[in-house]
């Protein structure tokens, strides 16, 4: 390769690509909650309180699944980081 070995690049795009999903997580649910808030409040005719209803609890999802994401890339890079240390040790 051009720009070094493909274990290089896989390290460079692996945090790039997680940051877009968390991103997109955040983004996709918010559009979701108000795509059904929208459809309830027209179906019911509850204009705008059940889209506000969904818009909040979209973002909170999308927090939330934010949340889990960082979580789990933390708990990742602490395995990795143990894993390097007790390899020094013994």
């Amino acid at each position: 390769m051009l720009f070094g070995s493909k274990d290089k690049k896989k390290s460079v795009l692996t945090p790039l690509a997680d940051v877009g999903t968390m991103g997109m997580h955040l983004v996709v649910s918010t559009f979701i909650g108000l795509g059904m808030g929208w459809y309830l409040d027209k179906w019911l005719g509850t204009k705008p309180w059940l889209l506000l209803v969904f818009l909040v609890l979209g973002i909170v999802a999308g927090f939330r699944n934010m949340f889990q994401e960082v979580r789990r890339l933390n708990r990742q890079d602490a395995g990795e980081d143990g894993h390097d240390r007790t390899s020094d040790k013994g």
